[in-house]
């Protein structure tokens, strides 16, 4: 009699929903790809033509200009993934540090109680940034358009009429220079090559913003309302706070790089700033932040800013004519965001 046999139960269909995406399918997938193969395309291009660019001292000044757009791009860009523009942002950074220098001055205050004052300031400038957003339903580019104009005439208009001049008065003799130098525009000594402080402030802002995103509720709240603010009010964002929130991390974001300035430099020019605001974009932009808004990364605006940096300081190290640095400029634009969509639309048919 054949021995029978026994019938192997069925296996559960596979879903594709919860299966295991590949290594390389997650690697496309991030938004920084993009601006990592432009860094280390960059990066080799100057090393090659540029003797200088890969000495230790010079390639110092490569991280410090890159910390300079680096620090501001963190906040934009967070902005930018959760779908608006802060135009006010380049001016608000002379704003910050302007307001330390003329109340510290003007009043005889400490610095650190004028560092304070600023803080306070430009994070209200921010919310009432949100605020004016959120109440008047404006497109952001305008809303920002506006307080970039404010502040552009306050900055030179209040300084005037104060100091009878477009810039401050030096507060490098006033208590608290010193110590606030330190915090904000002094320099580490790393293996005999000094490392401006703001390139520290940079990477710890990055770190942070990258928690927030991908570690918190708070960077879900901030993908959703940039990829559909009214779907995310469905199912209980909330999205007005969130909005303003991050126009309040770029305020923040610009006092630190107001309070650079001033330490860096003693004196606050009132017109400094102005255009800086696309520089921050472009940075974000480069880092494969899209413009439509739910989708990026800080580290990916960080590299962006570092590709920034490269450019600016390489152009100079590999003696070429310094008026061409904002056409490569349009063109890393131009590549990146061809490069982000290229990508995007890929993985998106791959899923």
């Amino acid at each position: 009699m054949a021995q029978a046999v026994a019938a192997k139960p069925p296996q559960p269909a596979s879903d594709e929903r919860v299966a295991r995406r590949s290594p390389l399918r997650r690697l496309l997938g991030r938004p920084e790809l993009g601006a990592l193969i432009g860094a280390v395309a960059v990066f080799v291009f100057f090393s090659i033509v540029a003797d200088a660019f890969l000495q230790a001292d010079s390639f110092s000044t490569v991280l410090y200009a890159s910390s300079i757009y680096g620090i501001m791009a963190v906040g934009v860009s967070l902005l930018m993934i959760g779908g608006e523009f802060d135009l006010s942002a380049g001016v608000m950074v002379p704003s910050a540090a302007l307001i330390c220098a003329l109340t510290s001055y003007q009043l005889t205050l400490n610095l650190w109680i004028g560092i304070a004052i600023s803080l306070v300031v430009t994070l209200a400038f921010g919310f009432l940034n949100g605020l004016l957003y959120v109440k008047t339903g404006l497109p952001s580019f305008i809303v920002t358009l506006a307080t970039f104009f404010m502040l552009a005439g306050a900055n030179l208009g209040v300084t005037k009429a104060v100091t009878g001049n477009v810039a401050t008065d030096s507060v490098r003799d006033m208590d608290g220079f010193e110590s606030a130098r330190k915090v904000f525009a002094s320099e580490v000594d790393i293996l005999g090559v000094n490392v401006n402080i703001t390139v520290f402030w940079w990477v710890a802002l990055v770190a942070v913003a990258t928690w927030i995103l991908l570690r918190t509720r708070t960077g879900n709240w901030i993908f959703a309302v940039g990829g559909a603010a009214p779907s995310a009010r469905a199912v209980g964002v909330p999205v007005a706070r969130t909005k303003i929130g991050l126009f309040m991390g770029v305020a923040f974001c610009a006092w630190i790089s107001g309070m650079h300035l001033v330490f860096a430099f003693a004196s606050v020019q009132s017109g400094e700033g102005v255009g800086n605001e696309f520089f921050y974009i472009i940075c974000a932009v480069i880092g494969g932040c899209l413009l439509t808004g739910g989708y990026g990364s800080a580290i990916g605006a960080a590299i962006g800013a570092f590709i920034f940096g490269m450019v600016n300081k390489g152009i100079v190290y590999a003696e070429w004519n310094p008026d061409w640095f904002k056409f490569f400029l349009g063109a890393m634009l131009l590549i990146a965001t061809i490069v982000n969509l290229i990508v995007r639309r890929r993985v998106e048919q791959s899923r």
